[in-house]
């Protein structure tokens, strides 16, 4: 039997079945669907289109190339054509003629075959001729294919170029790409032939992020020179301007000495004197931080690049249930992983947490071997990083409330030994001390505190007689506390964080139980309201929050959750759990800081 006929059998069955199905009375209507009919009619029309039948409209490029196509299929491809055929029939009717300027004929001819098919192979000959003739044809599809061919192309030796292309033909999501890629991969990309053809401004657009991934500033002030001096007599002008944003103060002595030794520095006397000028002031930087441990940059330039705005984690404290020391991790969330970081000075059990910054770690008051005024401070931006003791405070305080407002600390109320207080003071850093504002109008220990609308709001906590529910908030401003809306239940060991512009209040202990209960206090409502229940009940967790998240932290709940940390989504109103260790500590408090530079 032929295939003809093999064919005229199987169409012949076919029928008699949809007949047969047609007959029956188990169902009234029957819905066909034919899956090859739309591929068919592609193929066919571009089989009319490469035969020129029933083609109206014709493409001449400048290379005298003509090409033929359906204006039907095209207005329903492309939003370019629609509006141009559309015009035509008001001002040009009966015209079929089009003259392609920007586009090449093999290029028009992809674009038309993808029209016709459905189908782009983008290659590295033909995408950057692909990504702009698509822009201009309206054909978001193959734009968006060469944009990510291009992402994956992106090597030290053309990101930056492609970086230029992609700004020239606004595609944001190539652009976006390319600059993660050169801040991440900046070493390499200061080796490259772009590197040294790039403009002036480009360079201090390049040196100047933030978020440059540099291990050593060194270095930076190092691909600078090499810029300058591949082309001196047109780019020694330019130095000065450049070394603005070299933030030499993040170097050491010895390598500031060399620095002011280079040859370039030295050829000028403007330049000979700018030179001296930044180093000295790098040199009284390193002097003033090596006295005092905590300086707040009061420059970009003094300030440690961070790579990423997301490069984040968690620093968590925890308590040795067999061993009276206290220890801090490390914790990623994007990678759920733990690493030790460096341990207290003693066990600073019932202490308050706070972090300047993202930067400076405050460990402040508690139950501990040294005092309870004492306060350590932990630099993690530093290569090595260890705990450094800092002032004392005025007032010895446990159990007692941080909160970090215009980059100063805030020690408030807490116990000192059984007296339960309401006082309040603050690390003014300008002068490196601590000194007293404005009470609170009620005396709280383990309560919770966060920043909200540039006030600090002192949550729950309890007054040595009942567990409390009142709320009260720090005006800087005016040095003045004013009462706020009750939280629906006395709260004495909450955890408080602090997220899109509310204040949530999370577990504690309400004098009969822990509590697994969670509340948020939204300022345009002005009253509490009741969130999903944790999993577990927790009184005295730690409240982290990060990218969009609340991380609640262990706290004194049953054992085998002991190791938990429990993330809130606001978006679901929901809690997930996350086990955060498997030896016999107690977690009870987290902040969020830059993630250390060893681990970038």
């Amino acid at each position: 039997m032929s295939v003809k006929e093999m064919d005229a059998l199987q169409t012949s069955s076919s029928e008699s079945d949809i007949k047969q199905v047609l007959k029956s009375d188990e169902c009234d209507t029957t819905h066909f669907r034919n899956n090859s009919h739309s591929v068919r009619i592609l193929k066919d029309l571009q089989s009319l289109r490469k035969n020129e039948v029933l083609c109206d409209i014709r493409f001449e490029t400048d290379d005298g190339c003509v090409t033929f196509g359906h204006k039907n299929v095209l207005m329903a491809s492309s939003s370019y054509f629609g509006s141009m055929f559309e015009l035509w029939k008001i001002g040009k009717p009966g015209k079929n003629t089009v003259s392609i300027k920007k586009i090449d004929s093999p290029v028009l001819q992809l674009l038309l075959d993808y029209i016709y098919s459905g189908e782009i192979i983008v290659t590295k000959e033909n995408a950057q001729a692909l990504l702009p003739a698509a822009n201009i044809l309206q054909i978001d599809f193959v734009s968006n294919a060469c944009a990510e061919f291009l992402k994956k192309q992106l090597y030290a030796s053309n990101c930056l170029g492609t970086k230029a292309f992609a700004d020239l033909h606004n595609c944001t999501e190539l652009l976006s790409s390319s600059e993660v890629y050169i801040k991440k991969h900046f070493l390499e990309v200061v080796k490259s032939d772009e590197f040294l053809s790039l403009s002036s401004e480009d360079v201090l657009k390049l040196i100047s992020c933030n978020d440059l991934f540099v291990p050593l500033e060194e270095k930076v002030f190092e691909c600078v020179i090499k810029w300058v001096t591949h082309d001196l007599d047109q780019r020694r002008d330019f130095l000065a301007e450049l070394m603005e944003h070299v933030r030499l103060p993040l170097l050491e002595p010895d390598v500031l000495f060399k620095i002011s030794e280079e040859t370039l520095l030295n050829n000028s006397p403007k330049l000979m004197l700018l030179g001296k000028d930044y180093v000295f002031d790098a040199l009284q930087f390193n002097l003033q931080k090596s006295v005092q441990h905590f300086t707040i940059p009061k420059t970009i330039r003094c300030k440690p690049r961070q790579f990423g705005c997301s490069q984040k984690v968690i620093l968590m404290f925890n308590r040795s249930e067999t061993f009276n020391k206290c220890c801090t991790h490390w914790y990623d969330p994007s990678t759920k992983l733990q690493e030790i970081a460096p341990e207290l000075n003693g066990c600073r059990w019932d202490a308050g947490l706070g972090v300047i910054g993202d930067q400076f770690v405050f460990v402040i008051g508690g139950i501990n071997s040294l005092s309870s005024k004492s306060v350590s401070m932990l630099d993690v931006s530093s290569l090595s990083p260890s705990w450094c003791p800092m002032v004392d405070m005025l007032v010895s305080r446990k159990r007692l409330g941080v909160g970090v407002l215009d980059d100063c600390i805030y020690a408030v109320g807490g116990e000192d030994g059984d007296i339960v207080l309401n006082s309040v003071e603050i690390f003014d850093v300008s002068i490196q001390k601590w000194r007293m504002v404005s009470s609170m109008s009620t005396k709280r220990f383990d309560l919770g505190v966060g920043v909200l609308n540039n006030c600090l709001y002192a949550v729950g906590g309890s007054d040595s007689k009942c567990c409390l529910k009142s709320v009260e908030y720090y005006d800087p401003t005016l040095d003045t506390w004013t009462s706020s809306a009750e939280m629906s239940i006395g709260r004495q060991g909450v955890g408080v964080g602090v997220l899109d512009g509310v204040i949530y209040a999370i577990g504690g202990y309400n004098g009969v139980k822990d509590l697994k209960s969670a509340e948020v206090y939204r300022p345009c409502d002005g009253v509490w309201s009741s969130i999903a229940d944790m999993h577990f009940s927790r009184f005295c967790p730690g409240v982290a929050v990060l990218d969009g998240l609340l991380y609640v932290i262990g706290g004194e709940i049953e054992e085998p959750f002991m190791d938990t940390m429990e993330v809130f989504n606001p978006d679901t109103n929901t809690w997930t759990i996350e086990t955060l260790s498997k030896s016999y500590v107690r977690f009870y408090g987290g902040v969020v800081v830059d993630k250390p530079p060893r681990d970038k």
